[in-house]
């Protein structure tokens, strides 16, 4: 046989199992000695047989009885089994406690009566040699065993089962059995969460029919699939399914490991999935529940089951009854959901490990034993009968809700979760969008309602315009939407402005700085005694002679000096801090503006060296002055510092993890950089936060609770991949506050040599994309691990997030055009350096700023719920854009607004500070909302471009009807201003309208800009009272439109050949109509004749 049984193992096993035997706690006292006897029968999964089998030698034997006397062990087998065992004959207890082992080969001649008298003879050698330990439910068939059962009754040996005390021994699983449960239930996840997972959301995407038992087939073959990549890294012959994985939904569900999947096909409602993966004998388990369109009430139950389930972990801990865990739990179902107390599982999970369900480890009511660090519970919480009210169908009527997970049991502190699958309602619940389905069927039934034969020639543009109708669904959705969002918004901002107000944090006043507490403190040097000026680093003081009184100033005081030297003399100037120095700036606080202050000093000393000195007087000044820059420099610095730091919060201090599975990743930079030169370094998860420790010993510690926002940035389509954490309070390293702290590698060459020759089909070149290529998927592979792992460790008390690439677009937040990437929580750029990281929870409102057609580009400004923080602007978004960014802003229930000009955020922010009652009470944020302005002109202009369509056809002047109609869209945009303004709509007299505009003919210098300013030939048509009309009307909506004229509109866009042609129309007017248009052009007001 190529098998071997490991000798260690089996001695550190059976070592403890005679521990128990001599101990004789419970039923162990009552047997004398333990028969083991497994026999040929397939169809039997678990028996505590086979099971200690496996604990002991690794390996299921059958045919063999092991029995465990007081003076030996003695095994009856074939003879290949015997040889297998034949290792195990050298004793390698060196305590005494395990005897020896004697191996017997069967003998098939005489039916192995021999070796059977001899098992007889040794249980009668044993103690008293009355009792028997068996495990009572275990029968396996055949004649060897058949055999054996007769000779035991013949003897009359009592029976004492041993099943649950076993199982108590066997419970506690050490370091190798835990690795080895530990790959199991990692597969089990991988299978749930890469495969079963993926399968069903494709039903659902593509609305399939499949049934559960094919798709539990199709689970059972991806495990016998050697090919499949789950499995890599490990023996695909020691992996097994500890039972057939069950499928439920539709309203037939039955909360046990023992149903069959039915064959009815998956239903779009709660579908319960469970399946356990067995692993070298040692079983694994996983249970999750998938929901489609779930209802609110479903959504709440489903949550506080996950508390539930977190809770039973909490409790189950070395030391804890098991029905403790139960009660604790039941009690807390009574507290928060009395509801649901009655459709509640019955217990909450049992022990596990060769065999899949320990029988007496149950976490129920009635079970009294204790758990102990090392054993391995398959938590389950379930819930059955939920009546779901909001449910499309009778099938979905009926819910059940089947939680569970794969636990350890820690000493001191709560399980370890096995099974790290994500299970929060936004991992597991599916949201179908109905919306499109709907407003098809609303557009079909508008249709159906029309009848065609009522339509004359008007059919064709009436079936037009009710298409055109139902393509305008989505974005009226959308204004009503956001004008839903901006009465919210400014109910919410006023309420939190004044709730704010009341609660207004007091200024800081720093205390003034004292140069010597006491007169004794002053120095005592010889220069103050001859009143020169001294410098005294150790205090930073100055002490100055002021009318022969040494006066002592702290640097603090001294707002700037300065020295200069005039012929014989070198003056020395001093200026010090005083109100209304600092006008502009951060002004200094004083305690009592109303004294007198000193503004300046001036020293003058002469450079003229006197017979016997060794120096000039000056030099007093010169060595001052140096003295006084050196201080003032180190004191800025120092106070610099201080205020950086003033608002820092006080972090916790790590708690580091002395185990050797801490999540970690190597060779990572940090950025911002430690010091100037890169550093790479090493990012460790511990208890409560990440280390960072660089290659040079550098430490940066990043606790959890800090962390607002923890990003995961894969590296498709970039030159790095990246973690990164926006912090809630900055933390000080590189004697700065930092609030971003990014980690990344990167991935393959980010420049290029353009002087090496290249070729398509160079062999090193397709090498090192092969090489880029798997070092990208390896180093993905590689952060994805350990962000899930930290996941795990931190218990779901941080969740990375993932930027959706797809909904990203180009904009400048700082310096250079970015890729701008929305997050579920954030909107962020993280690749270039600095990063952009805005908090969708903290926005109360998005500006477009610059929005107009002629324009390429618009401005985001996002203004910030707490409107004493600036405001962040986003610059140079493409306008082909802006669609895009309103529909992920209006998913994201964040009001948007938007105009044409740029605004002083500063000045708005100021106002609204100052006073928000009256700024909300006139309106508030609507004042930036063109919506409520611009609805009504809008109409009216369709209106006038209809009523002037309709007025052509008996024109006389049919001919430049095309011209007139092509060319009054153009006239009309550039001339609002001149029809605004002009006499027409005035209500002044023809007579006089024709005096003005005689003298404006003879006045009139720029005849050419002149006629670009006069109505067109083809308008003469018309009566006087159309064209009254119609000035009327567009000087009455015209006004909110000439605001939104650019430079360039202004010139004429008419070609030259039809300009030709109106100028010849001209001749054959009357002179009338001539100087009424030109008297009309010509009163305009000074700025708009200008342009």
């Amino acid at each position: 046989m190529s098998m071997k049984v490991d000798k260690d193992a089996f001695y550190k096993r059976v070592k403890i199992l005679y521990t128990a035997i001599k101990d004789g706690d419970g039923d162990w006292g009552k047997a004398d000695c333990l028969v083991c006897s497994v026999g040929v029968d397939e169809d039997i999964v678990y028996s505590k047989s086979t099971a200690l089998q496996s604990w002991l030698l690794g390996y299921e034997l059958t045919d063999t009885i092991i029995l465990f006397g007081e003076d030996a062990i003695t095994c009856l087998a074939s003879k290949k089994k015997i040889e297998f065992l034949r290792p195990l004959e050298t004793n390698l207890d060196t305590s005494g406690t395990v005897p020896s082992i004697k191996l017997l080969v069967r003998d098939k001649d005489d039916k192995d009566k021999k070796n059977f008298s001899k098992l007889v003879e040794s249980i009668k050698g044993s103690k008293k040699g009355k009792t028997l330990g068996v495990f009572a439910k275990d029968k396996f068939p055949g004649p060897f065993m058949d055999l054996w059962r007769e000779t035991i009754k013949k003897e009359g040996f009592e029976n004492v089962d041993l099943t649950t005390a076993f199982g108590y021994l066997m419970a506690p699983k050490d370091d190798a059995e835990l690795s080895i449960i530990k790959k199991a239930a990692g597969l089990s996840s991988d299978i749930f969460s890469k495969y079963l997972k993926e399968q069903i959301m494709d039903i659902i995407d593509g609305d399939k029919k499949k049934s559960h038992s094919k798709l539990c087939k199709d689970i059972e073959d991806q495990i016998q699939n050697k090919d499949n990549k789950l499995l890599a890294n490990m023996d695909k012959s020691s992996i097994d399914m500890c039972y057939p994985p069950i499928i439920q939904s539709g309203g037939n569900y039955k909360l046990k490991f023992s149903v069959v999947s039915d064959k009815d096909n998956i239903h779009f409602g709660a579908i319960v999935c469970s399946l356990g993966i067995r692993y070298k004998s040692y079983c694994s388990n996983i249970v999750r529940t998938m929901l489609v369109d779930p209802s609110q009430q479903v959504q709440d139950i489903y949550t506080y089951l996950i508390s539930l389930e977190e809770l039973i972990i909490n409790k189950l801990q070395d030391g804890v009854k098991l029905s403790e865990v139960y009660n604790a739990a039941m009690e807390n179902v009574k507290k928060e959901k009395p509801e649901i107390a009655d459709k509640i599982n019955k217990n909450f999970g049992f022990a596990m490990g060769i065999e899949f369900r320990e029988a007496g480890l149950i976490i129920g009511p009635n079970c009294d034993f204790k758990a102990k660090k090392g054993m391995v519970f398959n938590i389950n919480v379930g819930v059955t009968g939920i009546t779901n009210k909001e449910a499309k169908d009778s099938k979905g009527k009926n819910v059940a809700l089947f939680l569970g997970d794969t636990i350890e049991v820690k000493s001191g502190e709560p399980g370890n979760i096995l099974t790290p699958t994500k299970k929060k309602v936004k991992n597991i619940a599916i949201f179908l969008k109905d919306d499109d389905s709907e407003d098809e069927k609303e557009n079909k039934d508008n249709n159906q309602e029309i009848d065609p034969t009522v339509f004359g020639r008007g059919k064709r543009s009436a079936v037009l315009d009710q298409k055109l109708r139902t393509d305008h669904t989505t974005e009226t959705k959308r204004k009503q939407h956001q004008r839903d969002l901006l009465e919210k918004m400014n109910d919410a901002a006023l309420k939190r402005l004044l709730e704010g107000k009341k609660g207004d944090d007091k200024v800081k006043v720093r205390k003034a700085p004292v140069s010597y507490k006491t007169p004794g403190l002053l120095p005592k040097e010889g220069e103050v005694k001859e009143l020169k000026i001294y410098v005294d680093k150790k205090y930073e003081t100055i002490i100055m002679p002021i009318f022969g009184v040494p006066v002592p100033f702290h640097i603090a005081t001294i707002k700037n000096i300065s020295s200069s030297k005039e012929g014989d003399y070198t003056y020395l100037r001093i200026n010090f801090f005083h109100p209304g120095a600092s006008i502009g700036r951060d002004e200094p606080r004083y305690t009592n503006p109303e004294a007198t202050f000193l503004k300046e000093v001036t020293y003058r000393s002469t450079n003229i060296k006197e017979p016997g000195e060794l120096t000039a007087p000056s030099a007093n000044l010169d060595t001052a002055f140096k003295l006084i820059k050196d201080i003032q420099k180190t004191y800025k610095a120092r106070e610099a510092e201080e205020k950086e730091k003033a608002d820092l919060v006080d972090q916790d201090n790590l708690v580091i993890s002395s185990g050797k599975g801490n999540p970690r990743l190597k060779d990572l930079y940090i950025r911002p950089n430690i010091v100037q030169k890169r550093l790479s370094g090493i990012l460790e998860a511990h208890t409560n936060g990440f280390r960072y420790t660089s290659i040079r010993g550098d430490k940066v510690d990043i606790m959890y609770n800090n962390i607002k926002h923890a990003l995961f940035q894969p590296c498709d389509g970039e030159m790095i991949i990246l973690l990164h954490f926006h912090l809630k309070n900055p933390i000080m390293f590189g004697k700065k506050k930092q609030q971003d702290v990014q980690f990344y590698t990167e991935v393959g060459e980010i420049t290029t040599d353009l002087g090496k020759h290249q070729h398509m089909h160079d062999r090193d070149d397709l090498a090192a994309e092969q090489a880029e290529r798997e070092l990208r998927h390896k180093l993905k592979q590689g952060f994805k691990g350990f962000c899930e792992k930290v996941e795990l460790v931190t218990k779901g008390i941080l969740e990375f997030d993932s930027p959706f690439r797809e909904l990203g677009f180009q904009g400048v937040p700082h310096r250079e055009t970015v890729l701008l990437q929305p997050t579920s929580s954030c909107l962020v750029n993280l690749t270039s350096w600095p990063p952009f990281t805005c908090t969708l929870e903290d926005v109360e409102l998005v500006h477009f700023e610059r929005v107009q057609l002629s324009l390429k580009n618009f401005d985001m400004v996002f203004i910030f719920k707490d409107y004493n923080k600036k405001v962040a602007m986003v610059t140079s978004v493409p306008m082909t854009m802006l669609d895009h960014v309103k529909e992920w802003l209006n998913s994201c229930d964040i009001k948007y607004t938007e105009g044409i000009q740029s605004l002083n955020w500063t000045k708005i922010m100021k106002t609204i500070v100052d006073d928000p009652e009256g700024f909300f009470e006139s309106g508030g944020w609507s004042f930036l909302d063109p919506e409520s302005d611009g609805e009504e002109d809008d109409d009216t202009d369709d209106e006038d471009e209809n009523f002037e369509g309709s007025g052509e056809e008996g024109s006389e002047y049919s001919e430049s009807d095309d011209d007139f109609s092509e060319d009054s869209n153009i006239s009309d945009e550039e001339n609002y201003s001149e029809e605004l303004d002009s006499d027409e709509s005035s209500g002044k007299d023809w007579s006089d309208l024709e005096a003005e505009a005689a003298e404006s003919d003879e006045n009139r210098s720029e005849p050419e800009e002149d006629g670009s300013r006069k109505l067109k030939p083809g308008k003469s048509g018309k009566s006087r009272r159309d064209r009254d009309e119609k000035s009327s009307r567009t000087s009455s909506s015209s006004k909110k439109k000439s605001s939104h004229r650019t430079p360039e509109k202004k010139s004429s866009h008419r070609s030259p050949e039809k300009k030709h042609k109106s100028h010849d129309r001209d001749r054959d007017r009357d002179g009338k109509r001539k100087r009424e248009r030109s008297g009309s052009g010509h009163h305009k007001s000074p700025k708009k004749s200008k342009r």
